[in-house]
């Protein structure tokens, strides 16, 4: 019987389960399995230097294919405008998922102690339910939930009907709704407006806090690929003195996202030195886009920046990604709603508020 696995879709799950991981003993680490997800994420050479840290037994790749990639899917997903119509579509599309699934799963989850999964609303949540494998779900982001509550919008409407289905596997709901699901980690449940008894806190700034000097020296060489480079950029150009941090994000159409990127600048980068952190799922060339200012590598979770030794932002701007974690800036500005409300629909991202 081997002892963890973590399935992993972005760097910022990959970034928690190593917190996880290197708040073990000594003794414990290195006993663990990293599983990276293709399917919504370009990790590069990442498993290469995850491999290289000792901090996992072993780093898989794991092809995982979203619901569209199986055309005879497609019959079950459609709203029929019937509520028991559409819950006997649900059924059958659950199990088919997971069924599908299965000849590209490169594990035995059978074999696992602990399995821990990071957004199991994407096919892998349906292949373990479908498998009657227990496993830990843990929050997609830091404070996700509070601002997307994905499991109740997806299914807003005759909720509780739908979270009993998912309760006896008949139907799957995210996010500690389904049977199989042992538990949900988030970072704060006092911020949630809707409680699910399957939550359990874990706040991840106690895991940061636990970490030692040599601990931070892995993360920084698991992600960072080139560190003496991004050291160099962080610590040179005009401005100096005055740093602002711009985190994009993948955000409406690729030329309302210039433009709303375009304006935080304007707004907030003045007589600054801006730097801009790509999202690692933003495809907009920011290089091209903002030619004047210095842009990171995009491809590590923003988190990373707090080790580096001495660095310090006047101001770090952001939409959506919560800054709660960051330490390095002295003044961090969240936009928010309010803010994308004059970029598009409010109806396309207040997302709990459409709840009902």
């Amino acid at each position: 019987m081997k002892e963890r696995i973590y399935v992993c879709h972005t760097y910022y799950h990959v970034y928690v389960a190593c917190l996880k991981e290197l708040t073990l003993p000594g003794s414990s680490r290195g006993q663990a399995t990293l599983l990276l997800s293709t399917m919504s994420n370009d990790f590069g050479d990442l498993r290469e230097r995850a491999k290289k840290s000792g901090l996992f037994e072993d780093v898989l790749m794991f092809e995982e294919k979203k619901a569209d990639f199986f055309p005879q899917l497609d019959k079950f997903r459609v709203d029929y405008g019937n509520l028991v119509i559409n819950l006997f579509s649900r059924m059958i599309f659950t199990k088919r998922l997971g069924k599908l699934q299965e000849p590209y799963v490169p594990v035995d989850f059978a074999q696992y102690r602990d399995i821990y999964v990071f957004c199991d609303s994407d096919p892998i949540g349906y292949y373990l339910n479908y498998k009657r494998i227990r496993y830990h779900a843990l929050e997609d982001g830091l404070d996700c939930i509070s601002y997307y509550d994905t499991a109740r919008y997806d299914n807003r409407g005759h909720f509780k009907l739908k979270a009993f289905l998912a309760s006896r596997n008949l139907i799957f709901i995210q996010n500690g709704y389904s049977k199989y699901c042992v538990d949900m980690e988030v970072n704060n449940t006092a911020i949630l407006k809707y409680p699910c008894p399957k939550y359990i806190e874990q706040p991840r700034e106690v895991l940061v806090r636990r970490l030692t000097g040599e601990d931070k020296e892995i993360l920084t060489g698991i992600f960072l690929r080139d560190r003496e480079a991004l050291f160099q950029q962080l610590r040179s150009g005009a401005h100096h003195e005055n740093k602002v941090l711009v985190l994009s994000e993948p955000l409406c159409s690729l030329t309302v996202r210039k433009q709303i990127f375009t304006d935080i600048i304007r707004e907030y980068g003045q007589d600054a030195q801006v730097l801009i952190k790509p999202h690692p799922r933003d495809v907009l060339d920011y290089r091209k886009a903002f030619p004047e200012h210095i842009v990171l590598d995009g491809m590590f979770p923003m988190e990373i920046l707090n080790f580096v030794e001495g660095l310090e932002f006047n101001r770090v701007v952001s939409v959506y990604t919560v800054t709660d974690a960051i330490h390095f800036a002295k003044e961090k500005i969240y936009l928010g709603d309010d803010f994308m409300d004059k970029y598009e629909n409010p109806q396309d991202h207040r997302f709990n508020e459409q709840i009902y």
